[in-house]
């Protein structure tokens, strides 16, 4: 009803009628915005010209120490009966750490306690054995050692008496020139002579019984002599073979006792770092029973898995920035390292396994990873009032720096991968 009071174009004019006063600025001159957009577009151009960025890739590493800390592992399963060492304590290489028990129990008894007593009674026999023939050669070489001694005094009395009578048989031949002599000048009569000539020839006689029967003493000493060491041999050879048994014996009590308790010792110098199992405790085959960590002149490295894209542009003396996850970047900071080394192959999968902390990005089992060693430079860091030192296995992660263009060149990276994208084939 109200608003059939007013007309139409009354109320029109009231609501677009002003209320305040219009004021018109003054525009900016077309010089000045023109400066400004120049000036723009040249710091813009400059900046992707002369200004360049360098491309960074986030890796994964693995503090190691050479020498490196070594896990011993338990080589059978069983259990453990002995402990000889803490932690904390220092190790000298073969110290023993463990005695595990790894034998075997029957409703007879243990098995290798009934071993090692058979074997026992073995070398025990084996020795009274060897006892027996010592006194068997004793006694069997007791008689022809007498007649050894017995021919070889009679030999020595032979020997005389061939010389006695080599010596008269040579003096009888002086004295039958004489007689020829005596003949002539008819001093003695022709049976005198004769009688001188048979003695002669009596004594050669007795000269070459003399001489045979040294002969025959010689062989029969040589042959005694012969029967005595063959004999002696025979004895001796017994005697080695008994030995040989015992030695056998002696050997298996040694894999005996392997089966029963076995002694794990140190494999290097060291400080007892962590004792992983405790008396009565069954540990398997390859269960990691402690770990030593090397003194001495230890040093530092960082070892990193860098993939397929950043080879090409990492080189040795280059610098990355580390990053430790016990020591975090927003404390602590990032710390340099500089690269040593880099594997001019990929890693194998068995190496990689040795180490706890391997590159995660993406599909590990489709990356072929190389294996880059990195030199630390600070190995010590202090935070209220502790000093803290690096330790193995300690996980990081590095920055490593790559390819550096201007900006105008990443810029034109995507048209890149397109041209490359839709080129035909390439033929040279």
């Amino acid at each position: 009803m109200s608003n059939k009071l007013f007309r139409k174009e009354a109320i029109e004019y009231k609501k677009n009628h002003w209320k305040g006063k219009a004021l018109l600025l003054a525009g900016m001159p077309a010089w000045l915005i023109t400066f400004f957009a120049v000036a723009f577009l040249l710091i813009l151009i400059s900046t992707l010209t002369f200004c360049s960025y360098t491309q960074r890739i986030d890796v994964s590493g693995e503090v190691i120490t050479i020498p490196h800390s070594v896990n011993v592992y338990s080589p059978q399963q069983g259990f453990v009966v002995k402990k000889h060492v803490e932690i904390g304590d220092f190790v000298k290489k073969g110290t023993p750490l463990y005695e595990l028990d790894v034998s075997r129990s029957t409703v007879m008894g243990n098995v290798t306690d009934a071993m090692n007593a058979a074997i026992l009674e073995k070398i025990s026999n084996a020795e009274e054995i060897i006892a027996k023939i010592s006194t068997n050669k004793d006694e069997t070489l007791e008689a022809p050692e007498t007649q050894v001694k017995q021919y070889t005094d009679s030999l020595k009395e032979t020997k005389v008496m061939l010389n006695n009578a080599s010596a008269g048989l040579s003096k009888m031949k002086s004295n039958l020139a004489s007689y020829d002599s005596y003949l002539k000048q008819g001093l003695i009569t022709k049976d005198q002579y004769n009688y001188q000539h048979s003695l002669y020839f009596q004594q050669q006689g007795t000269y070459q019984s003399l001489i045979s029967q040294k002969m025959q003493l010689e062989s029969q000493l040589t042959q005694l002599k012969s029967d005595l060491i063959i004999k002696a041999s025979d004895f001796d050879n017994q005697i080695s073979n008994q030995k040989n048994q015992i030695n056998d014996y002696k050997n298996q009590a040694v894999e005996s006792n392997a089966n029963g308790n076995v002694v794990i010792k140190a494999t290097t110098q060291g400080k007892i770092e962590s004792v992983a199992v405790t008396i009565g405790q069954m540990v398997d085959k390859g269960s990691t029973m402690v770990q030593i960590k090397p003194t001495g002149n230890i040093e530092y490295f960082l070892i990193l898995w860098l993939p397929n894209n950043s080879i090409p542009y990492v080189k040795q003396g280059d610098i990355v920035n580390i990053r430790y996850d016990a020591f975090p970047s927003d404390k602590f900071g990032q710390f340099p390292g500089e690269v040593l080394s880099i594997s001019s192959i990929p890693a194998s999968r068995q190496e990689m396994t040795e180490y706890t902390n391997v590159y995660s990005g993406g599909n590990q089992q489709e990356l072929a990873l190389y294996k880059a060693i990195i030199k630390i430079k600070n190995k010590n860091f202090h935070y209220n009032g502790k000093n803290l030192q690096l330790s193995n296995g300690l996980k990081a992660r590095a920055i490593v720096f790559l390819e550096e263009r201007p900006l105008y060149m990443w810029m034109f990276t995507p048209l890149q991968k397109i041209t490359q994208s839709v080129v035909g084939p390439i033929n040279e």
